[in-house]
């Protein structure tokens, strides 16, 4: 339940309800739009939420959405229920390419046998849905692609329309022989050609030689100059063609006729399948908006409770965004402990705004729209939403503004309970402030009895006492620059705000006499309650700023000990490694060891201990022996390298632990630094500083530069620049991007000759694999199966096809081959 009726006019649900109008695609949408209502159930909410957040999903996917042509034919299928009625082409024409797009809205969410569903809810949806594939393919034998009655729709028309051109082509002849022959006697100009005129061709002729060429003068033109003559000889022609056009109409709606009586009994299912066009339409519109405003499907869930982080009010957000503005976010929380929040806070310190905030969001929630929040934040449902914001003041029911409120007040006492949400601003004003103020606390402390939850702004100390001391309330207050006498707009739960009334005077300049006498007509305990609000707002602001900077820090600490955890972790995963190598390349060079040592014995006792092959014998082991020396001694340095390496890694994750990584300058040059010439990309390396001057490599070449002609780089950018040279040309990329967005995933040869057919197939599967698309359909037809034969002999061997199928028999079935790619 909403209250009061023109809740939508007071949040501003009106506004985003235009805006979300105007990102309609076609009346259909516009009607939902139109309809969408505040629901309390938490399935419909849910379901209106997981459609609207798969929509995003959807805009931000590789594949295309088929959102072509959304034509409401609804009234013409309304029409046409009466027998001897029909559509006309152009409402053909509409309903063709719309029941197409409807057809292909259900393909594109009907996944393959082992496809995984990406969009459960708006699969769900589409699930019962009529398509009409044949119906279709009988509009496309009738209407060509310009939405015009083909010749072939019927063997009368084609006749018709072959006399009409044999007709036309012999009135061309003539009247070109006439003109001919008037253009050299000098009767009209060289440049003149046969004009239609009330689809009679005629000839211009200057009033002057009308008489010069046999005919009827038909019409002249607005200045009188001009006369338009039919020549006898063609009357006859000209009176045939207006008989054949006749005939063509009435041949044209008599083909309408009888389509249009094999449309009639579709017409119900026809209608359904639009309301589930106008549904995709609507949820296509609303996660429009959605991206508009940054907004998000929350944790929703079916209980009452507020746990918002960053909230922004979207019409505020919109508007200072083309100021070049940023909004200030909303934190709020209302629990079962803490359910009603009373804020308070200085005049034009955003409370109206925290409150229409609040209330506008919970609404757009309940309506199915995603709310600008971050993802963090927690919602639940609420039964009813009442508000009271704005001057209610009525002539027509003798009504001030204070007994509006009361009126007001009274609905909610009465209807209240644990599941409503009240949104109050100003409680209590309106009247005398000592009365306001207890009827406020009374009606506040019989909402706190209901258990009902709340946000209420006011200005009131009674009802900041109230909450303070009353469990299920709790203070807020809006926070203020003391010393820059200006709001932060920024909501702080917890205490009661000042209204910093001295504070706002006094910047204003009212003489300091009058606010001493105010002070001291308020008395002392007032002024300091309300210096020590601001004290303790001040501490507040202080330690949240201190905390939130530890916090920081701690991060950065944990980042940093999580990095050196990591290389310490690769470090002793590539010393294991080494060792494992390491022992490997022992045991091989043991056993080569072995193996010399007995071939060595074996030579010197073949050779019978002869002196000469027993040196040689020996000489080989000595240089086996100082080889395996020199491997062992390079084992040596390579472990030695190793404990190098790790020591000043360990060194190198010391020091990143305990200080920040040094910042680049770019103003200093000194030895070693990266720089280039100004204005150039080649970059080389300092190697001396003379002065004012300094010594440059660049490459194999020594340069010495003036230093006000260097910049410092830093190595960052040099990678950036050298991966830059090798990027693919942006020509190359635009026009493969191009290529896919206008790739078309389907393609029809019904019609074409084998040859024909397999060439067009041929550049589509190419084109297809360039873009990457993942699956494509080829139209055939049925027929002999001819066609389908040869088309699938070639898809068998094309390497990136992984396979190809009929479609389904909902679809077009065995008419159409659906290919996979890999």
């Amino acid at each position: 339940m909403i209250y009061p009726q023109n809740f939508e006019q007071k949040t501003g649900f009106d506004k985003i309800r235009h805006l979300i109008t105007e990102k309609c695609l076609s009346p259909l949408g516009e009607e939902r739009v139109a309809e969408m209502g505040f629901s309390a159930d938490f399935e419909v909410v849910s379901k209106r939420l997981e459609q609207t957040d798969e929509f995003i999903r959807i805009l931000h996917g590789d594949t295309e959405f088929p959102a072509s042509y959304f034509f409401d034919v609804r009234y013409s299928l309304k029409r046409i229920r009466p027998e001897g009625t029909w559509l006309d082409e152009r409402e053909l024409f509409d309903l063709k390419r719309s029941l197409q797009t409807i057809n292909d809205i259900v393909r594109f969410f009907k996944p393959m046998d082992d496809e995984e569903i990406k969009y459960p809810a708006l699969t769900e949806l589409a699930g019962d849905i009529f398509v009409f594939p044949q119906l279709i393919g009988k509009i496309d034998s009738i209407l060509d692609k310009f939405g015009k009655v083909k010749d072939s729709a019927s063997s009368t028309l084609s006749q018709i329309r072959r006399e009409m051109t044999i007709t036309m082509s012999g009135i061309s002849r003539s009247l070109q022989s006439i003109l001919r022959a008037a253009q050299s006697d000098g009767v009209v100009d060289k440049d003149v050609t046969p004009t239609m005129r009330d689809g009679r061709l005629m000839i211009p002729v200057a009033p002057a030689f009308k008489r010069k060429i046999k005919g009827i003068v038909h019409d002249e033109s607005a200045s009188g100059k001009t006369v338009f003559i039919e020549p006898e000889v063609v009357v006859e022609a000209n009176n045939r063609i207006r008989e054949l056009e006749g005939e063509e109409r009435r041949e044209i709606i008599k083909i309408l006729t009888e389509f249009t009586n094999v449309i009639r009994p579709l017409a119900p299912d026809i209608l359904q399948s639009y309301e589930f066009l106008a549904d995709i339409d609507f949820i296509r519109a609303k996660a429009l908006f959605a991206e508009q405003v940054k907004a998000i499907k929350p944790i929703v869930e079916d209980k009452r409770q507020m746990d918002w982080v960053r909230a922004v009010h979207p019409l505020l957000f919109l508007s200072l965004q083309k100021q070049g503005k940023q909004v200030v976010p909303l934190d709020i929380e209302l629990t079962e402990g803490k359910r009603i929040l009373i804020i308070s806070g200085p005049n034009a310190g955003g409370k109206s705004v925290c409150l229409k905030t609040v209330g506008l969001l919970q609404y757009m929630l309940q309506c199915g729209l995603l709310i600008p929040l971050h993802e963090r934040s927690r919602t639940g449902i609420f039964e009813h939403i009442f508000i009271d914001i704005g001057d209610e003041q009525s002539i027509e029911n003798d009504l001030s503004t204070y007994s509006s409120h009361l009126t007001n007040m009274k609905y909610f006492v009465k209807n209240c309970n644990e599941r409503t949400i009240i949104l109050i601003d100003e409680f209590g004003s309106g009247t005398e402030p000592q009365i306001g103020g207890a009827i406020a606390e009374a009606l506040l402390d019989r909402f706190n009895r209901n258990h009902s939850f709340g946000v209420i702004t006011t200005h009131y100390q009674n009802l900041k006492h109230f909450a303070e001391d009353t469990e299920g309330i709790v203070n807020g207050a809006m926070l203020y620059d003391r010393h820059l006498m200006q709001p932060l707009f920024k909501l702080s739960i917890g205490n009661p705000g000042s209204s910093f009334a001295v504070e706002i005077a006094r910047k204003i300049g009212l003489p300091e006499d009058v606010i001493a006498d105010a002070s001291a007509n308020v008395g002392a305990d007032y002024i300091n309650m309300d210096k020590y609000l601001q004290d303790i707002v001040r501490d507040k602001r202080y330690w949240e700023s201190k905390r939130q900077n530890i916090r920081q820090q701690e991060k950065k600490l944990e980042d940093v000990t999580s990095r050196y955890e990591q290389d310490l972790e690769a470090v002793n995963k590539q010393r294991k490694e080494i060792i494992r190598e390491a022992k490997a390349e022992a045991q091989r060079i043991l056993a080569e060891a072995n193996a010399k040592i007995e071939n060595t014995v074996r030579e010197i006792k073949e050779a019978q201990a002869e002196k000469e092959q027993t040196k040689l014998a020996r000489k080989a082991l000595e240089e086996f022996k100082n080889s395996v020396m020199a491997t062992e001694e390079e084992d040596d340095k390579i472990a030695r390298k190793m404990a190098k390496l790790k020591e000043r890694n360990e060194r190198k994750k010391q020091k990143q632990k305990v200080t920040a990584q040094p910042i680049f300058n770019k103003e200093v040059i000194e030895v070693g630094d990266n720089v280039r010439l100004k204005g150039q990309v080649s970059a080389g390396t300092v190697m001396e500083l003379q002065g004012k001057q300094a010594v440059v490599a660049f490459g194999m070449i020594k340069s010495t530069v003036k230093l006000e002609q260097l910049e410092k780089v830093s190595k960052g950018q040099i990678k950036r620049e050298i991966q830059k040279s090798t990027f693919v040309s942006s020509q190359t990329t635009d026009n493969m991007h191009e290529k896919k967005i206008n790739f078309k995933q389907e393609i029809d040869v019904r019609g074409m000759r084998g040859d024909e057919a397999l060439q067009s197939v041929t550049y589509f599967i190419d084109d297809a694999i360039q873009v990457g698309a993942g699956k494509v359909r080829i139209l055939h037809g049925t027929g002999t199966g001819i066609l389908r034969q040869l088309i699938r002999d070639y898809l068998r061997t094309v390497p990136g096809v992984r396979r190809f199928q009929d479609e389904h028999v909902q679809f077009g079935g065995a008419g159409i081959t659906v290919v996979e790619f890999d």
